[in-house]
């Protein structure tokens, strides 16, 4: 079969013929495969027919790319885009959101996703991750029954497992494709401070030779090199300048940063005059400000190199300068954290790892296979290289050979359920379903598939129904429940999406009503904004207002437990300037955020009043929320492209 000019491969030609007899389909192929190819497929046939597709992501960046990419194919004017930071032709055939959204749609019963033929999970392991898989599972249990979804991901081991629930709670047949062939081959090695480029099993070998200190030096592979026992990473580089581009990982946003400018310093490379007309190009037409940026001032010295960094704390127009030269095939090496990694579409000849081990945000861990997995899948460019290259950097102290084995010869994570019930999806259970309604869907997660087996809807998911009754009395008390049916706050507080309590005590009883503009910002700040210890803000804006704000705080007995207000004194810093009509340059001098995270931040504040304005009747309040929307927007809106 062929399709864009391409011969399909049969995993592919497999899926397509499924999804032409109208069913959903799992497909489980390495990275850089052509699983999107299937997705493609979907998207271009039922644009003819006329048929809407949903396409959700994981992330906004690969939201973002993918809306791009469909609209020079079909046309912007036919492609939409939904995320919490965008909403963007909305009624278009090919719609494009983040899984978060989706989820929400069906939950709120919209007749929107009615009309839907497929909806595609791009990425669909990301039913793993511990904060946010729920949304997953329950974006596939609340789609409307007319509805087929195609699930695409690396390997997944249980996918057998999975697509079975799916077919079970849906009702209609569900195909697993497998495909394990790398088109590329992939050769993994390791890079270690004396041997240099080396195997996991010369590595090994050196590792237990006895006394090893006395001896080593008689080893043959023996190159002597840094003292430390840290491996270079501009050594690295040096050492596979035959295997460039590559893609250097690692799990720090200012280690990016550091390592780039570092290379740079070795001066390894040609300038190119190219790259420099390019940059130029791009930024001609924004503030000038943007020259002001150590980021931007890092960047426009090292990129003409070929060398160039990536994070979620750049610009939007930093990133997106970087992926475009990236896809012209202009950048050597890319210094990039591990978001890089989830579905864009910058494949090198090879990958780096700085270590693997990495900070979950607890504590230090080795990557899980699924994770290594995914990482290094991005090395070897399909009909380019014949081959692709993986450099891991080991530091002796944490090399542990028999686990480090183990996650990189297979894929072997599973997907589970984490599976958990939020306050918005108990209130919108009992507003949509009666009590045996809300039971069978309440059975229907994939924890109770894995736990029970094909007997799940038949035994009750304990940890479900108790959690769902526990907040469902919780509710009761706190006056969102009334018997069967949602109170006003109940109504308004299920159409907020985190928070929901919170938001409800703020937006659906009086307390408002003696907020300004201010401190309606402020309020919804303090709700957003992540406390890190390292942190800092450099000049604060003390005020009655704010004043007047931890006072009514202070007065309210459910809102004063909440901690995230004590950051009033803080926000200021940020929030003062913005609602004075500041640049968003300007107020990024107040505070060590980087201007990435800043307008992360300020999308989030847009987001929640995004909300709040879709759930509230009162009309005074709407026109305060859109005020509101106005001047986040006047100050981001210049600097955060889709």
């Amino acid at each position: 079969m062929n399709y864009k000019g391409l011969e399909l491969d049969k995993f592919q030609e497999d899926a397509i013929k499924n999804i032409e007899h109208n069913k959903s389909v799992v497909v489980s192929a390495p990275t850089g495969s052509g699983k999107t190819l299937i997705a493609d497929y979907i998207i271009e046939r039922d644009f003819r027919k006329g048929v809407r597709v949903i396409y959700t992501a994981p992330i906004k960046a690969l939201s973002n790319q993918k809306y791009k990419e469909f609209s020079r194919s079909y046309g912007e004017k036919n492609v939409g885009i939904i995320t919490g930071d965008v909403q963007k032709n909305t009624d278009a055939l090919i719609l494009i959101m983040t899984t978060e959204i989706y989820r929400n749609m069906v939950l709120g019963n919209d007749p929107f996703v009615s009309e839907v033929s497929y909806v595609i999970f791009d990425e669909i392991h990301y039913i793993n991750d511990i904060e946010r898989g729920y949304v997953w599972e329950e974006s596939i249990i609340f789609s409307k029954p007319n509805v087929r979804v195609l699930c695409l991901s690396a390997t997944i081991p249980n996918a057998e497992e999975f697509a079975r629930w799916i077919e079970a709670i849906k009702g209609h047949e569900v195909v697993v494709v497998r495909h394990d062939e790398r088109p590329v081959p992939l050769h993994v090695n390791f890079y270690d401070a004396e041997l240099g480029v080396t195997t996991l099993k010369n590595l090994k070998e050196v590792m237990e030779i006895p006394d090893y200190h006395k001896v080593v030096h008689k080893h043959p592979k023996f190159r002597p090199r840094q003292k430390s026992g840290i491996p270079s990473h501009f050594e690295l580089i040096r050492e596979i300048r035959s295997n460039l581009p590559c893609l250097f990982f690692s799990f720090s946003r200012i280690g990016c940063q550091k390592k780039a400018l570092e290379l740079f310093q070795k001066n390894m490379f040609q300038i190119n005059p190219e790259i420099s007309a390019f940059v130029r190009g791009r930024l001609s037409t924004t503030s000038p400000e943007i020259n002001k940026l150590d980021s931007a001032k890092i960047l426009r010295r090292i990129l003409p190199y070929g060398i160039a960094f990536h994070h979620a704390g750049l610009l939007p127009i930093l990133k997106e300068i970087v992926e475009e030269l990236f896809e012209k095939g202009l950048i050597k090496v890319l210094y990039t954290t591990e978001t890089f990694a989830v579905g864009i579409n910058m494949p090198a000849k090879s990958v780096c790892f700085e270590a693997l081990r990495k900070f979950d945000g607890i504590s230090f861990r080795l990557m899980n296979s699924k994770e290594y997995f995914q990482i290094a899948g991005r090395a070897g460019r399909r009909g380019i290289d014949r081959e692709g290259f993986v450099y891991i950097m080991v530091e002796r102290k944490f090399f542990e050979h028999d686990r480090i084995k183990r996650i990189i010869s297979s894929d072997t994570s599973p997907i589970t359920s984490q599976f958990r019930l939020s306050v918005n999806t108990v209130l919108n259970l009992i507003m949509q379903h009666d009590e045996k309604e809300i039971d069978d869907i309440l059975c229907k997660s994939f924890h109770s598939f894995q736990k029970y087996g094909k007997n799940f809807m038949n035994r009750e998911n304990i940890v479900s129904h108790n959690t769902f009754y526990n907040c469902r009395k919780k509710l009761e008390k706190m006056g969102y429940v009334l018997g069967n049916t949602l109170t006003e706050k109940g109504i308004f507080a299920s159409k907020i999406y985190s928070d929901e309590i919170l938001i409800g005590e703020m937006f659906a009883t009086g307390f408002y009503t003696r907020l300004n503009e201010y401190q309606m910002l402020m309020a919804i700040a303090c709700l957003c904004y992540e406390a890190r210890e390292k942190t800092e803000f450099f000049r604060r804006h003390h005020s009655k207002l704010s004043d007047g704000l931890k006072r009514m705080v202070w007065e309210n007995d459910y809102i004063k437990n909440e901690k995230r207000f004590r950051e009033i004194g803080n926000l200021t810093a940020l929030i003062h300037p913005l609602y004075h009509g500041q640049n968003l340059l300007k107020i990024i001098e107040n505070t060590n955020l980087l201007e990435g995270d800043l307008i992360r931040f300020f999308r989030q504040i847009e987001d929640r009043l995004r909300q709040i304005k879709s759930a509230t009747d009162d009309r005074s309040l709407r026109d305060m929320l859109s005020n509101c929307q106005k001047i986040v927007e006047d100050c981001v809106g210049e600097f955060d492209t889709i």
